[in-house]
């Protein structure tokens, strides 16, 4: 029997030395990398020759998500499976259109994770049931990449000359994006509209 080679990204030591020694209980799995930040995810990959990512979405450095886009460009082999704590709509379809084979919640038993690296493997997607559903009823994100991007920088509370500097853009060009985003979120401010979008799973 081959050993499935698996790499886990998880920022929480404790989640991620209990997921590996849970997963490595599975006969045809053996975890043989482990990284904290979604920034570490690709050489690690490269280090030692995976065949499935197993990443949390909320990591510092990159997101699961971002790590999933960055995995899919440089190794297209390697599958991905991603996990989050937050059981966010719009965090289904990010990871779908970065390149992710499964998603689940993070609160899945080890052998449900352990299946899903396997589907995944056999060419399969896997896909939390109830994610799946709250995702077509809630609807694509109306916002577009710009302006996702000027939102979740505006998010620590920076200025708009900061964030003009951040993105490379003018400020009248933010205060337009920050607008139409606010209009379109049915927000008050832009505070309200980084926690909603946020909620929502859009940022």
């Amino acid at each position: 029997m081959s050993m499935i080679r698996l790499l886990l990204a998880e920022d929480q030591s404790m989640v991620r030395e209990a997921l590996a020694a849970l997963i490595g209980l599975e006969p045809d799995i053996e975890v043989v990398a482990q990284v904290a930040r979604g920034d570490e995810v690709l050489a690690a990959a490269r280090e030692h020759g995976i065949d499935v990512a197993l990443l949390d979405i909320e990591m510092p450095g990159m997101t699961g998500i971002e790590a999933t886009a960055e995995l899919r460009r440089a190794l297209p082999d390697v599958k991905v499976v991603v996990v989050t704590t937050f059981g966010r709509p719009g965090y289904l379809r990010r990871a779908m259109e970065s390149g992710a084979d499964a998603f689940l919640v993070k609160d899945a038993p080890a052998s449900q994770l352990a299946e899903a690296v396997r589907k995944v493997l056999a060419g399969e997607r896997v896909i939390d049931p109830t994610l799946a559903a709250a995702a077509l009823a809630d609807g694509a994100s109306p916002l577009t990449a710009r302006e996702r991007d000027v939102l979740r920088t505006a998010a620590d509370g920076s200025t708009n000359a900061e964030i003009a500097a951040a993105l490379h853009l003018s400020q009248g060009t933010v205060r337009n994006y920050l607008s139409t985003a606010i209009q379109k979120m049915a927000a008050r401010n832009r505070a309200e509209a980084v926690r909603m979008a946020r909620e929502k799973g859009w940022l």
